[in-house]
């Protein structure tokens, strides 16, 4: 892989750039993503039930948010935005989050008879749209200070003791994973993966051990799964709730058992990615619409969610194979060509009427929040 595909083309010395191309691994990426991202939230109600579906959830959750998260920050750009790129964070975040919103107040009220509109308080999914766009915000100004990673890993941690930060427009949260975005953005800006040859060069021993360490934890989270309830790991992950909150009171410590959370989830997100295939496959471009799968499959899994016909469902052996099978489908069907064309209008809106130079918002398919289209 050329430095051509990782970073703007250098035009100084007056010779064309030669286009750049995309590279196969990180659509490939994008898309194994948030397939974790759809089957996390479709066994979620079979954790309830049984032993080695809580440890499946608890093998994904332990990474797949700050995988998203450290891809979404590969592809974002740390220069003060530009009217056009200002344009795109209200159309291509907030009013997305406003419209899939309504659409939430509209289907609670249908199945649920009520309706709680409160536009602070992000619907199930939609608080990683927020977050993307937090992200984008904050970049341009830890970008300026010296030891970028080091100020969002503070922050990611610190955060954790202030019980006052929330859920509130997902800030708890999010300041939760900005150390994750932001080493992202690290090891684009300091061209890491070329440099290291991370894509290039994956001999038979990275292959294996990267299953290693992905079977190490899966057998240490079902071997100790009852300890792991007591302590209620999965809210560890979820990077949302203080501290206090976790543990009932405010230990000084409570920072090193995140701090220790946050490494286990770069380990298992470079074994994961260890285990991406680098070359095209036929499902590969379907990693360039990602926020499809995103913001849909919850509509999807709602009544699944709501019925409670996912509880208590035995034998295992069979019902976690046909939800996981299920699960994987259902980010195949949502990211496909028909599905596109009839939600674009949602998914991507082009409200040209909502500005005063209708010119700078962009025509045609743009990138989503995460940088799926761009070749950076």
């Amino acid at each position: 892989m050329s430095s051509a595909e990782q970073r703007p083309p250098d035009t100084s010395t007056g010779a064309i750039p030669r286009p750049r191309r995309r590279v196969p691994f990180w659509d490939n990426a994008r898309f194994a993503c948030v397939i974790l991202v759809v089957l996390g939230h479709g066994i979620q109600r079979l954790t309830y039930d049984s032993a080695i579906s809580e440890s499946l959830y608890l093998v994904i959750y332990a990474f797949h948010m700050p995988a998203f998260a450290m891809i979404s920050g590969y592809f974002s750009k740390s220069a003060s935005p530009n009217r056009r790129q200002m344009a795109r964070v209200i159309t291509d975040i907030l009013v997305p989050y406003v419209i899939f919103e309504a659409l939430w107040m509209l289907t609670k009220w249908l199945v649920e008879g009520r309706a709680d509109p409160n536009l602070t308080q992000p619907s199930w999914t939609l608080w990683f749209l927020l977050a993307l766009g937090i992200f984008r915000l904050v970049l341009p100004y830890l970008a300026l200070l010296r030891w970028p990673l080091a100020w969002a890993l503070i922050i990611s941690i610190g955060v954790g003791y202030m019980s006052n930060v929330n859920s509130t427009f997902s800030l708890s949260r999010t300041l939760g994973l900005l150390f994750f975005f932001t080493l992202g953005w690290w090891l684009s800006e300091h061209d890491i993966v070329r440099r290291m040859r991370l894509i290039d060069y994956r001999p038979w021993w990275v292959r294996a051990a990267a299953l290693a360490v992905l079977a190490v934890w899966s057998f240490v989270v079902w071997r100790w799964i009852d300890v792991w309830r007591e302590i209620d790991l999965r809210q560890w992950f979820f990077y949302d709730d203080s501290y206090a909150d976790l543990t009932g009171e405010l230990l000084w410590w409570a920072g090193a058992v995140r701090l220790a959370v946050m490494a286990l989830a770069i380990v298992l997100s470079a074994a994961f990615f260890a285990l991406i295939p680098r070359r095209a496959q036929w499902w590969t471009t379907l990693g360039q619409y990602t926020m499809y799968v995103y913001l849909l499959h919850s509509f999807v899994l709602y009544p699944f969610r709501e019925s409670g016909v996912l509880r208590g469902l035995d034998p295992t052996w069979f019902w976690l194979p046909a939800v996981t099978a299920l699960s994987v489908a259902t980010a195949f069907l949502l990211a496909s060509k028909p599905v596109r064309r009839l939600f674009r209008p949602l998914i991507e809106p082009r409200p040209r009427w909502m500005f005063a130079d209708p010119g700078i918002v962009a025509t045609g398919h743009r990138s989503d929040p995460t940088g799926s289209r761009r070749t950076r």
